[in-house]
C-alpha cells in the first residue's frame, strides 16, 4: 500500500532537488572522464584516443613519484591516526579520569580550525624544534588533522553497544587486553575502518597543509597537480584522475558492503 501511495504521488520537488544535486557534484566527473580519451589538448573534441593514458603509463615518472608519495603518506598517517584515535576513543568512552571532557572537547579543535591556521602552527612548530621538512614533516602533519575524524566517528560507534557485553567478558575471565582484543575491537570495527577510509581519502587530497610542510623531494600528488596546472591542465592529469575515481568507486561500494553486513550482524 505505501508503495502504491508512492506511485500515485509522482516526483516531488525534493527528488528535483536532489537530481540538481547530485548532477552537479558528478557532471565534473563525467566531463573529466570524457575529455581523458580527447585526442588533443585542446577542449575541442577532436576524437577518441587512448594516447594520454599512454603518456600516463609510459612517460610521466615525475607524476607517478608523487603519487607514491601521496600513497605512503596517505595510508601511513591513516594507519598511525587510526591506531591512536581507536585507542583515544576507547581510553575516554571506558573510563573516567580528570580532564575527559577536556580531550573530548579539544579533540575536535584541528577540524574546527582553518587549514591555513593549522599549516603555519605546523610549519612554526617544525622550525622551533629544528626538524627538516620532508616527507617526515607531512606524515606527523596529517596523522594531526586525521586523528580527530578517526577519534569521532570509531567514539561514534563505541557509544552504541551495551557495556553489559564487556562486564560480561570480565565476569568470564577476560584481562583487560583480551578485552580490548576480543570484545571492543570487533565491536568498534566498522567506525574502525570508516576512520581508516576517511584519513586516507583526506590524507590523498590535502593541499594546503602539505603546501606549508613539505621539503624537496617530498611532492604529493595535490601539490603536483598545482604546479602543472599553472601551464594548464594536461590530459594526463584527466586521465590520471579518471583511473583513480575508477579505483576508488572498485574498492569502497564492495567494502561498503561488508561494513554494513559486519555492523548488522554485530
Amino acid at each position: 500500500m505505501r508503495s502504491a501511495r508512492l506511485g500515485r504521488k509522482g516526483i516531488t520537488f525534493s527528488d528535483y532537488v536532489y537530481g540538481g544535486a547530485v548532477l552537479f557534484l558528478f557532471l565534473p566527473l563525467f566531463v573529466l572522464f570524457f575529455y581523458s580519451f580527447n585526442s588533443s589538448k585542446s577542449g575541442t573534441w577532436t576524437g577518441f584516443s587512448l594516447v594520454w593514458y599512454e603518456k600516463l603509463l609510459f612517460e610521466s615518472p615525475t607524476l607517478w613519484r608523487a603519487l607514491l608519495n601521496s600513497a605512503i603518506i596517505a595510508f601511513g598517517s591513516a594507519t598511525a591516526a587510526t591506531i591512536l584515535g581507536s585507542l583515544a576513543a576507547v581510553g575516554t568512552s571506558r573510563f573516567k579520569f580528570r580532564g575527559r571532557q577536556a580531550v573530548k572537547g579539544l579533540s575536535s579543535m584541528p577540524m574546527i580550525l582553518p587549514e591555513i591556521v593549522v599549516g603555519v602552527s605546523l610549519l612554526v612548530f617544525f622550525a622551533g624544534i629544528g626538524l627538516k621538512l620532508g616527507m617526515w614533516t607531512i606524515f606527523i602533519a596529517h596523522t594531526t588533522f586525521n586523528l580527530p575524524f578517526v577519534y569521532l566517528l570509531v567514539d561514534a560507534r563505541l557509544e552504541e553497544f551495551d557495556p553489559s557485553v564487556i562486564e560480561a567478558a570480565r565476569d568470564l575471565g577476560a584481562d583487560e587486553v583480551q578485552t580490548l582484543l576480543k570484545v571492543i575491537v570487533p565491536m568498534a570495527l566498522p567506525g574502525i575502518a570508516s576512520g581508516f577510509l576517511t584519513a586516507v581519502t583526506l590524507s590523498l587530497e590535502d593541499f594546503v597543509i602539505t603546501f606549508f610542510v613539505s621539503g624537496p623531494g617530498s611532492t604529493t600528488l595535490p601539490l603536483y597537480i598545482y604546479s602543472a596546472i599553472r601551464f594548464g591542465v594536461s590530459p594526463v592529469i584527466n586521465a590520471l584522475s579518471a583511473v583513480m575515481v575508477a579505483g576508488t568507486i572498485a574498492l569502497v561500494y564492495p567494502l561498503r558492503n561488508f561494513l554494513k553486513a559486519f555492523a548488522a550482524r554485530a
